[in-house]
């Protein structure tokens, strides 16, 4: 389905990422994996998605510095010749309420996870501008819509990327550029899974199929928006929350 095309997945070694990987690769796209941290963990999941066929590669770089994004969207570049999918998925949590939040809290979490996806976006426009076709996912949470306790930042950096997938939906349509946005709700990674036990009871007491969500079922959201028969979806929001948010 994604033969010849090229994807970048940013914080794409893990957890959600790490699915989105795995499923445009297996679809046939060469998928340019991003991480910032963790460098041992990142090779051993690509080298794991290598040795069952899958075209992948591995790229260090940090989002919440443009330079870097740009280093990273040269190298894709010049590696593999092309970017037809961006999907930025990197993003941090530092949980405090706001009376400990430092600024250092708020700013660190705004840069990675709503900077992050302006530095990829802007790295890689021009391109996809003079290629005439392109296809952007940035993935939100469902903390935006709702927001939550301890998490200010966080559902702000969330909430951001609504507005800013939708001013780049209106500013790229008749470019052939997509962008859209996917927002998870609590989905098992190890991230989700490292709550403790009886807080996380409570979380999916809440949700309405009483379920965490598979971090495939959100990938599946995502292949779906970057194939070719989806260019008529932009600047939409796709949740994938188990009803958390009906």
């Amino acid at each position: 389905m994604f033969e010849g095309r090229v994807a970048i997945v940013t914080g794409g070694t893990r957890g959600i990422g790490a699915a989105i990987t795995e499923m445009l690769a297996k679809s046939g796209a060469h998928v340019a994996a991003g991480y910032s941290k963790g460098k041992e963990p990142a090779e051993a999941c690509v080298a794991r998605l290598k040795a069952d066929g899958a075209s992948v590669s591995c790229h260090q770089g940090r989002v919440d510095d443009f330079s870097d994004c740009q280093r990273v969207v040269d190298e894709v570049l010049e590696r593999f010749g092309r970017v037809d999918y961006l999907v930025n998925n990197a993003g941090i949590t530092v949980d405090k309420t706001l009376r400990k939040m430092s600024n250092d809290d708020w700013h660190n979490v705004l840069n990675v996870n709503l900077s992050g996806a302006f530095h990829m976006t802007k790295a890689v426009l021009e391109h996809m501008i003079a290629r005439g076709s392109g296809r952007i996912v940035n993935i939100s949470s469902v903390i935006g819509e709702t927001g939550n306790v301890g998490q200010a930042n966080y559902a702000a950096s969330k909430a951001g990327l609504f507005g800013f997938t939708k001013s780049t939906a209106l500013e790229l349509a008749n470019k052939g550029i997509t962008a859209n946005v996917v927002a998870p709700g609590f989905i098992a990674t190890e991230m989700v899974k490292a709550v403790p036990e009886a807080a996380l009871a409570k979380v999916i007491e809440k949700i309405p199929q009483r379920r965490l969500g598979d971090p495939a079922e959100v990938a599946r959201v995502v292949k779906f928006l970057l194939e070719d028969g989806s260019s008529y979806i932009t600047g939409a929001v796709y949740t994938v929350n188990g009803g958390l948010d009906m």
